[in-house]
């Protein structure tokens, strides 16, 4: 059996490896240890949750034994797509190298840059970064990348399939073409390989499970359900109460809005849950990953900003309220169960509008996924629509009242001229709570409010509705730093904000 020793780490490595209470490798730090302390440029395959992260941090720790960081000069340079994947690689390098005296600096959004800047300037041993920020600091004149001697990219396919491509060229034209460099992901699509391979010279390919497999542990069930957000929400809620070893889940949906509105739902039902999604500040998001970790909160809904390297070492549930849009996703989401040996569950729900999406996902993985309680051709029939009982109700209203003609001034569902109705514009908890209230009461006199969502007309009202940029870390430079966003709306001209200029009328000439 090959052990540590086996591998060429130095003593310092493996007396902090023996601390951390290790003793074998796995098979992914098995075939990329021994290569990348000769120095050879590695492309690393293997599923999520095999240790990849250490593939990378124990031979580099060895490597940068010798020699000494200058100020602003950093020695290597390891690039994230998230900053709570940044974070946790920098947790990895205070365990494993507190035998060694390196300076090891985190650039990441949500963080000062005076702080960041008083790290660089002791000079960095190890950088590890988001691209934005790095190159952030770069424009500022605050780093010289002409030292860099190695180069990680991690979750490789991320990086470059999601928007990163220019900053990473850019990027690696700062860097000597002598460095070193390492790719790691859990999937590498033929297309993005190519893209790869403009960053790599003369890789040693180092694969121990086919590309997007999903680990063995993991028992994965498919779950049917209408498409309404509030049948789901109540299908996801029996779920849950349904698993007698569940000891904490994380829940993922493709949207940040969809984040929030179920977090709600979810804790107005007496869950213990949390939120996780790119547009929380710095400090909340990692006051929030610290909470599941310790075990205060039990359900972490998370956007996709979760989904990729975090390694939270037992999770026992993962429950993907939506079928994620990108195949490879998939597998990354799952991977947060069934870690290190362990056993998991994984529960997609799963729609009529997502069979697409499903197919993709068989296709990718290999294998077709179980069904829990039967398909979607087992569904009973829909529910009635909840707009067509607020709309049915209405028209009985109406019609008592010897108002049911179309167009009848009295109405007041287009929000306009009518103060006694504007209650119809609660605030989303209402309409989720009472959305919930119809689906589980079908009882006559559930009144479901409005949906809040809905932008009312604008009669000059409300104008205070811009959100709040230092929440974006001003957008870190708007359209580069805006890619960690789930998603969001498209400003349309002046939006509400109207220059008072432009109402001026001007007169008309005889």
């Amino acid at each position: 059996m090959t052990t540590f020793a086996d591998l060429g780490l130095s003593q310092k490595v493996l007396s902090a490896v023996a601390d951390a209470g290790y003793s074998t490798p796995t098979p992914i730090q098995v075939g990329a240890i021994p290569h990348a302390l000769q120095r050879r440029d590695i492309c690393g395959i293997a599923q999520t949750g095999t240790g990849k992260t250490a593939s990378f941090v124990l031979p580099m720790l060895t490597l940068l034994e010798k020699g000494r960081a200058r100020a602003r000069m950093p020695r290597t340079l390891i690039l994230e797509p998230t900053r709570e994947l940044a974070a946790q690689v920098a947790e990895n390098f205070d365990k494993y190298g507190k035998n060694h005296k390196l300076n090891v600096a985190l650039l990441i959004g949500g963080v000062s840059f005076e702080d960041q800047d008083r790290k660089l300037e002791r000079g960095a041993d190890v950088l590890i970064a988001t691209p934005g920020r790095l190159l952030d600091h770069c424009e500022r004149g605050k780093l010289l990348m002409t030292g860099v001697e190695i180069l990680v990219i991690d979750e490789a396919d991320r990086m470059l399939d999601m928007g990163f491509i220019p900053d990473i060229e850019r990027i690696a034209k700062m860097i000597p073409f002598t460095r070193q460099t390492l790719f790691f992901s859990a999937t590498m699509p033929p297309e993005i390989q190519k893209l790869a391979d403009r960053f790599l010279q003369n890789p040693e390919r180092v694969e121990v499970a086919k590309p997007s497999s999903t680990a063995k542990t993991v028992t994965q069930r498919l779950v049917a359900s209408h498409n309404k957000d509030y049948e789901k929400r109540a299908v996801l809620r029996d779920l849950i109460k349904a698993q007698d070893e569940l000891k904490n889940a994380i829940i993922f949906c493709n949207r940040k809005k969809d984040v929030s509105e179920l977090f709600r739902s979810l804790e107005r039902h007496g869950f213990s849950v949390g939120a996780l999604h790119g547009d929380m500040d710095q400090r909340s998001r990692m006051t929030m990953l610290a909470n599941f970790k310790d075990g205060n909160i039990k359900l972490l809904v998370a956007s996709d900003v979760a989904a990729r390297g975090l390694d939270i070492p037992d999770v026992s549930h993962v429950f993907n309220f939506d079928v994620p849009i990108h195949a490879e996703d998939y597998v990354h989401r799952i991977g947060r169960t069934g870690r290190a040996g362990r056993s998991g569950r994984a529960f997609t729900i799963v729609t009529r509008a997502d069979t697409k999406y499903l197919d993709a996902i068989e296709k990718l993985i290999g294998e077709k996924v179980e069904w829990q309680n039967g398909d979607l051709s087992a569904l009973p029939a829909p529910m009635e629509s909840h707009d067509n009982e607020r709309g049915r109700k209405g028209r009985d209203r109406d019609k008592e009242r010897g108002r049911g003609k179309r167009g009848d001034s009295g109405r007041s569902d287009s929000g306009r001229g009518n103060s006694g109705h504007r209650a119809d514009t609660k605030s989303q908890d209402n309409q989720i709570e009472a959305e919930e209230a119809f689906v589980e009461s079908r009882v006559e006199n559930v009144k479901p409010e409005r949906r809040a969502d809905r932008k009312p007309h604008n009669n000059g009202g409300n104008r205070n509705t811009r959100p709040n940029p230092a929440n974006d870390d001003n957008r870190e430079r708007r359209a580069r730093y805006h890619r960690d966003h789930d998603d969001g709306p498209t400003p349309v001209g002046f939006g509400d904000d109207i220059p008072a200029f432009m109402l001026i009328v001007a007169n008309a000439k005889g």
